[in-house]
């Protein structure tokens, strides 16, 4: 279970996904209510719920990675738009978000950039062919540091979400600090974000 010690209030958010657990128990109701009718074939409610469970889920880790970046970054509805934009077009990216531990001497500095986040300049930097694209941006506070970072990747195995090498950074950096590290699968368009050693889904596609 994810926890986090800010005090952080998203009510609106906090309500949808109430609203949205409450539906997916009453559809769990309804099936133990049907499953003794032969007549009646349950795979495709079992696919309404799946589906319906893994949508709580991303709205779950939206509200916390909100939770998490809010206290440290003022403008981090930027990197909601960037991540969101990122992945409808599927294109790649891994941003790191310092936070109360220093990253420096994990991280194999890539190319200064000292300017302020915004969701323009990250999407420009990770648009495929451009120059910054490969390896990770490092945001300290409201400014993106550099581009093209190298991280540590995780050892750990037997992580399903961990499939590529973007993913196992982001673990890998949240497994020896509290950075929230972001990531962007180019081939999926998928968009999560690892907290202490763990990848939680934001986006599915």
């Amino acid at each position: 279970m994810m926890t986090t010690t800010h005090n952080c209030d998203f009510s609106p958010m906090k309500k949808i996904i109430k609203e949205d657990i409450e539906q997916l128990v009453s559809d769990l109701s309804h099936l133990m209510h049907t499953i003794g009718d032969e007549n009646s074939c349950l795979l495709g409610d079992f696919e309404k719920i799946k589906k319906s469970f893994l949508k709580i889920e991303s709205s779950a880790a939206t509200f916390y990675l909100n939770c998490y970046l809010a206290p440290f970054i003022e403008r981090y509805m930027d990197l909601s738009l960037t991540i969101q934009s990122l992945s409808d077009r599927r294109h790649g990216a891994l941003i790191a978000v310092e936070r109360t531990d220093s990253i420096d001497k994990l991280v194999q500095p890539g190319i200064p950039i000292g300017a302020p986040v915004t969701h323009s300049l990250l999407e420009s930097i990770f648009y495929p062919g451009s120059p910054l694209h490969d390896g990770a941006v490092l945001i300290r506070a409201n400014q993106i540091v550099s581009a093209k970072n190298i991280l540590p990747l995780t050892l750990t195995q037997g992580n399903d979400r961990i499939t590529g090498t973007r993913h196992r950074a982001a673990v890998g950096l949240s497994e020896q600090s509290d950075a929230i590290v972001l990531v962007v699968s180019e081939e999926t368009g998928k968009a999560s974000f690892a907290n202490k050693g763990q990848l939680y889904t934001v986006i599915t596609p």
